[in-house]
This record gives structure tokens, sequence and C-alpha cells, in this order.
């Protein structure tokens, strides 16, 4: 008998509302490209507009500061150029946190020998004393600062305003990755240059993220990845997703609502901690000593491989994710547990679950009985392997 899933990895990919499935088909029913003039292309791009104003009212930026892209990865991609301007002195030198994503330390577009890592704390937030330290050494040229609001692994809340007043003192910018933060806790008034957010982590389509400008002075000219027409003012060419948009549009406006959600769903996320430690004691959880989004635990049993683990939770019908990536067949500690002092061999075991909408008690007391009973079995094959 197959188990009924449970789904708990909603940091990885939300599931689509219904609200965004209803937008996205009406959208579907469009006829016209939104660059035509007739009526059928001016519909279009009424639908376009419609979202990008929503998007923009829960980031809290005004929708001519919205340019739509292929995601949050396009969108860091984009805007963590050097060629970014606010009219000041050019950008020379780029600092990013340790446990920033893969989008960010890989996809930005500064030479190597121009970045700077801006070390973790034990609790997950980066280290003020360095970041202080690494401006006054800068002294003379423009930085640009990389720091994600809300960490995808750990859930851990970073203190962007705080860190922007001394960027911003030191006369640099600061680009902040918002797509795990977006729904979950406010993002209007981070004192960020700029911000990116993702619409299939708030239960919209997967292929839509935003680039939102909350800096009106910034600007990229000649700087566009994907180039051709004009679309979205020239920062990314090609006819626009209508569809895609328009979901992104209706998944905005729900995430604005979700505050009380979100309150639910932390104490969700504190029950499965206290009954995870109270079933296994020797239970590590990540980043508890800062304040972390309200949905997300990462946690990892002392000596069981979270790919092992994965595997048993998956046939018993949860679906949560590894802290763990994999590359070339090797499963390697994730950067992020690594950047905050974890011992690798801990942090090959880490687990994330992530809760959203429609997740209950019920769900976390299966799991938790799940996760009791695979580390049991999985110890116990483990003894006997080595009797």
């Amino acid at each position: 008998m197959v188990p009924e899933r449970i789904y708990l990895d909603h940091n990885a990919t939300a599931p689509l509302l219904p609200a965004v499935r209803a937008a996205m088909v009406a959208a579907l029913d469009l006829t016209g490209n939104a660059s035509s003039i007739h009526a059928e292309g001016r519909a279009a791009r009424a639908a376009i507009e419609q979202a990008r104003a929503q998007v923009a009212g829960l980031i809290g930026v005004r929708p001519r500061d919205i340019t739509f892209t292929s995601g949050g990865t396009e969108a860091a991609n984009l805007v963590l150029s050097p060629a970014l301007s606010d009219g000041g002195k050019p950008l020379t030198r780029l600092f990013v946190a340790a446990g920033e994503h893969p989008c960010v330390l890989q996809g930005h577009r500064f030479p190597q020998d121009a970045v700077q890592t801006i070390p973790l704390k034990a609790d997950g937030q980066i280290d003020f004393g360095v970041l202080q330290a690494l401006l006054a050494q800068a002294s003379g040229e423009r930085v640009l600062l990389a720091l994600q609001a809300a960490n995808n692994e750990t859930g851990v809340i970073q203190p962007v305003a705080e860190a922007a007043a001394l960027v911003h003192e030191a006369g640099g910018l600061v680009i902040c990755d918002g797509v795990q933060a977006a729904g979950r806790i406010p993002l209007a008034g981070l004192g960020a240059d700029a911000l990116f957010i993702s619409a299939h982590k708030i239960g919209g389509p997967k292929g839509m993220g935003a680039l939102a400008f909350a800096n009106t002075r910034l600007h990229m000219n000649g700087a566009a990845l994907v180039k051709g027409g004009g679309q979205e003012k020239g920062l990314r060419a090609g006819t626009e997703n209508v569809a895609g948009i328009a979901g992104f549009g209706a998944a905005a406006s729900e995430a604005v609502l979700q505050g009380s959600l979100m309150a639910g769903l932390g104490v969700l996320r504190d029950r499965l901690e206290a009954e995870v430690a109270q079933r296994l004691p020797d239970t590590v959880f990540f980043g508890q000593e800062a304040q972390r989004l309200p949905q997300t635990t990462a946690f990892a049993v002392p000596g069981v491989p979270a790919e092992t683990l994965l595997i048993a939770l998956d046939l018993a019908g949860f679906a949560v994710s590894s802290g763990s990536a994999c590359s070339s067949g090797k499963v390697q500690p994730s950067h992020v547990l690594l950047a905050m002092g974890v011992e690798p061999a801990l942090a090959k075991g880490a687990l994330r679950v992530s809760l959203g909408a429609g997740n209950t008690d019920r769900d976390i007391e299966a799991f938790c009985g799940a996760l009791d009973k695979a580390v049991s079995n999985i110890r116990a094959r483990s003894q006997m392997s080595a009797a």
C-alpha cells in the first residue's frame, strides 16, 4: 500500500495556490503580444502591469521598479554586476556572506580577485566585526554587499537593515536575496538598494522571478543578460511570459495575507523540534540561537547519514530535503553549515523540514514517529554490520 504523502519541503517549492492556477488559466486565453498596440496586446499588457503592482506591493517598492525574470537565479546574475550604479563612484569590490545561495556565490559578474567573503558566526548570522574590518580596509573603494534576508537551509534571518546601515555609511550598496523570506517575513524597509524574489517559493509558478530596485536611483545601462527587444525597460529582452507573470502576481497578493499562517506554522515548527528532541535527544538543531523563519528547521542526528534517512522518509511518505548537495555522485556537506563551524560529518547528516499551508499537527506527529522509526532502523542495521 502506497503511504499518504505529507509534503514538508516548502522551501524548495511551495505547491501552486488555487488563485494562482486560476490567474494563469485566464492569462493563457489572452491572445495578444504585450508589445502590440491593438486591443489584444493591450489586454496582455494590462495583465502584466497588474501583476507588477501586486509583486511591488509584497516587496514595498514602486511597480515601475520591478523587473520580471525567469527566477531568483537570473535576477541575482543580472544585478550582481559592476555595471550596477546609482550615479556615484563605480563599484569595485563585492562582499558576499559565506552562507549565500549558489546563484550569488557563483553567479555574480565581478572579477574573482575583487570578491571577499564575510564569515558566519556559529548561530548562522554574519560576523559584523569582520564586515566592519573589511569596510575599513576597502576605504577609497566602493563596495557592493550581497546578503540574503533568510537562509534557505537553516531559516536563519540576517540583520540586513543593520548591515545596510554600515555599508551605506561607507558609501556602498546592498543587494538582498529575498527568495526564502518573501511572504514569511516583511521585506519592506530592509534598507537594501535592490532585492530579488522567486514565484515558486510563495505558491506561484516555477520559472518566474523579480528584481526590485528599492533605491530609485539605481540603473544598469548596457548590462542586460538577455538582449534583443526593449522589454522590461531593456533589462530583459524577449516576449513576456504573460501567464507566468499573472500567476506570480496572484501569488504575491496571497502572500501579503499570510501573516497569521506564519504564526501558526511557527507553533508547528517548535512542536516538531521539541518532539524530535524528546525522541532523539542527541539531535543537533542548527541556527536555534538566532531568529529564524517561523516554518523552517534544520537538524542532524549524529551518525545517521542524510541520504539514507531521506530515502527512508520518502518511502514512508514524507517529502523533506537534505542540507547536503550532490555533486558528481559524491555527497558534500552543506557550505552553509560548514561556514557556521559545524563538523563535516555532522553536516552530512543535515535534514531540512520546511512547513507551509496545509500542514497540520497530525503531519508533525506522523513525521516525528516516522523519523524515530527510521533512525532506529538505520542504527540497528549499522550495529549489525559492525558486529
